[in-house]
């Protein structure tokens, strides 16, 4: 009897970790970034989104003043900050202890003497397998057709994409932008992107003009979490 208890134990405990192990291979990372303006509700908005799972915030003000920056940054829980990357600014990664930086045509080298997390953004096969070595993870775009940016379509076919994957030049570090949805996430993942980043199809939901109501918006980003999954 006692042997036979030993091997249900054994068993269950295999189960437990092949479940747990299978789940941490298909999970996908879902990064959202910010609209590119600042609104009233910002930082209410993204502190509930941190309580409701976020993984990864990236902080993208285009052509903005580095104070306002700060002044969203202030207003964001200090327990969140370590999972903020910036676009901008990157004193602000030091100063306010965020996650990391990210590199863009803006900005497009890693600054001299510079320790920590990076990612890029990429816009063609070539680039990314220049990059991924070099980064901790790069955006591919745009993947889909862009809802934020009107007439920025997909720039990459299906059977591109299949074949770069097959190849390896996409995989866990290679994160989808452009376009991305609830509906297309599954796509995403059976491309094997390791993540997928959200801006446009989260941030539409939400007119600080008209309503001061965001609980929609973050229900939706509930959906989009557990799509990730």
């Amino acid at each position: 009897m006692h042997k036979e208890a030993m091997l249900i134990r054994i068993s269950s405990e295999f189960c437990k970790t092949f479940l747990k192990s299978k789940k941490s291979y298909s999970e996908m990372k879902l990064i959202l970034i910010t609209s590119p303006s600042f609104f009233l509700e910002e930082d209410n908005i993204i502190n509930l989104l941190f309580e409701e799972g976020l993984e990864i915030l990236h902080l993208r003000k285009p052509n903005s003043e580095p104070i306002y920056c700060e002044r969203l940054l202030k207003l964001i829980s200090e327990k969140w900050r370590k999972k903020i990357v910036v676009h901008d600014h990157f004193y602000l990664k030091t100063e306010y202890n965020l996650m990391g930086i990210h590199l863009n045509s803006r900005h497009p080298e890693i600054p001299e003497g510079y320790k920590g997390h990076v990612s890029r953004s990429c816009h063609s096969l070539e680039e990314v397998t220049e990059w991924s070595h070099k980064c901790n993870y790069v955006f591919l775009s745009p993947i889909f057709d862009s809802i934020s940016k009107k007439g920025y379509l997909s720039g990459f076919d299906d059977e591109t994409l299949k074949q770069a994957s097959k190849n390896g030049t996409i995989n866990k570090h290679v994160m989808a932008l452009g376009g991305v949805t609830l509906e297309n996430i599954p796509k995403i993942k059976d491309m094997g992107f390791g993540g997928a980043v959200v801006m446009g199809d989260l941030w539409k939901r939400f007119d600080s003009h008209s309503s001061a109501n965001y609980m929609d918006l973050v229900k939706y980003f509930s959906k989009l979490r557990k799509a990730a999954d």
